[in-house]
């Protein structure tokens, strides 16, 4: 039986796209997005920062001088680089609530410090979470094992009883590894089909 339903949360909960992001740093940048992008993957900042190793300010800061950007607070930094997140999410309120009604619910996420805290503002359907387990917090990212340790430890019951979803192979395959009943998440119709599947009903 499953007692806790464990979601990740980019392009499962909510859809996001590196090249918004990438253009609106442009705006304020003498590089193209295309050498903004690449400037950035040259580093090791996604990682450290999605880690916890790094603090907002710090990579507002490093992102700052390596993109040379003009005039840009770090409030406002931090509305362009959250900007990679589109406004209509990909699993619909009520199902969210349906389904707390009857199971604990947790996030999963790869992110960092200023991307947590951006959805958590401008995006309701969290409220009906329990909890999250976030790469930053723990200092682990998906596929890793110590982040599904963190989750199972999280969900308070045996592994066999979660249920999680990802967009993502790999992270999928890491959960089974753990003994997490596991699927590659493609829309919402698969997913209530899943979940119908092992008798979970909203």
């Amino acid at each position: 039986m499953i007692r806790t339903i464990i979601f990740d949360l980019g392009k499962v909960l909510i859809p996001f796209d590196w090249q918004r992001g990438y253009q609106a740093l442009a705006a304020y940048s003498p590089y193209p997005p295309e050498e903004i992008r690449a400037r950035i993957k040259a580093t090791n900042l996604f990682d450290s920062f999605e880690r916890g190793k790094m603090q907002p300010e710090e990579v507002a800061r490093k992102i700052t001088e390596m993109l040379h950007l003009n005039g840009l607070s770090f409030p406002q930094f931090r509305e362009v680089w959250s900007s990679i997140f589109l406004p209509e999410t990909l699993l619909p309120d009520e199902m969210l609530g349906g389904l707390h009604q009857g199971h604990r619910l947790l996030l999963l996420s790869n992110t960092d410090a200023i991307h947590y805290a951006w959805v958590a503002e401008k995006y309701p359907i969290l409220r009906h979470f329990d909890g999250a387990v976030l790469s930053f917090e723990v200092g682990s990212r998906k596929p890793e094992p110590a982040i599904y340790q963190a989750a199972i430890e999280r969900a308070g019951c045996a592994p066999g009883e979660i249920f999680f979803t990802d967009d993502l192979e790999a992270n999928v395959e890491g959960a089974r590894r753990m003994g997490i009943d596991a699927v590659t998440f493609q829309n919402r119709e698969q997913l209530e089909q899943e979940l119908h599947a092992r008798g979970v009903r909203w």
